[in-house]
């Protein structure tokens, strides 16, 4: 009995760590998770607890008056290419209409950013115990990764007529493009600017919102007192 005993300690120590990650936990361990104690079940109620938690804390947090325009981070100004046309315009007496339009940007945004939320919590109740599992192993920015790379594009194809729709109702549209046109209308300019505001708008508001749960993801790992249910504080404290 001694001797098998010492022979299976032997025979783990050999194996790679590398191995062991490669080894079915479900098989070895059915009910727990090796290195947490905490059940499959509850690590995906956790897992996807925690990104409905960090997707309402971040449409909140932009979904408000000031939610980009009042943010030294997320606050939008003109898109790349059309940068130069402030410059021009505020020498040309037009920078109070230049103001409009980077307000009525961010309005926008503000006001869109309300239609991500569904979208986002369709995609948490398709995640898997598997995936939960992996999250939980994974880095600290696992979960917020996982949701980039499966509902970026989806978000985005969904959150586009949201945006459209928004930029409207702020007028943005209507100021962004009375300005171009009227860049464009000048002499000087050689290079016409394209007054689509759409796909700028909803980059950035993607962006933002990502950027936002990363954070709230990062905060429930590593702040116990953001942990604001018992699951959470069993799934995030045993890791």
């Amino acid at each position: 009995m001694k001797k098998t005993y010492i022979f299976g300690l032997l025979l783990m120590t050999a194996i790679p760590a590398a191995s062991f990650a490669q080894i079915n936990l479900s098989k070895l361990i059915p009910k727990k998770n090796a290195t947490t104690g905490v059940s499959q079940e509850e690590a995906g109620m956790g897992i996807k607890e925690a990104l409905t938690q960090g997707v309402t804390t971040a449409v909140l947090n932009l979904n408000k008056t000031d939610g980009f325009f009042g943010s030294d981070i997320y606050k939008m100004l003109l898109p790349p290419d059309a940068v130069k046309i402030e410059t021009t315009l505020r020498k040309a007496g037009m920078g109070a209409q230049v103001d409009k339009a980077i307000l009525a940007i961010n309005r926008g945004a503000e006001d869109a950013v309300a239609f991500a939320k569904p979208i986002f919590v369709e995609a948490i109740k398709e995640m898997t115990i598997t995936d939960a599992l992996n999250i939980l192993k994974g880095n600290k920015d696992a979960a917020t990764q996982y949701f980039k790379q499966k509902t970026t594009e989806k978000l985005i194809a969904a959150f586009t007529p949201s945006v459209q729709s928004s930029l409207e109702k702020t007028e943005a549209t209507k100021y962004y493009g009375d300005i171009v046109t009227t860049y464009n209308k000048f002499p000087t300019t050689f290079k016409k600017i394209n007054p689509d505001l759409t796909s700028f708008v909803v980059g950035k508001a993607v962006d933002a919102l990502f950027d936002q749960v990363a954070k709230e993801e990062a905060n429930i790992r590593a702040n116990p007192l953001a942990r604001t249910s018992d699951l959470l504080k069993k799934v995030f404290g045993g890791k």
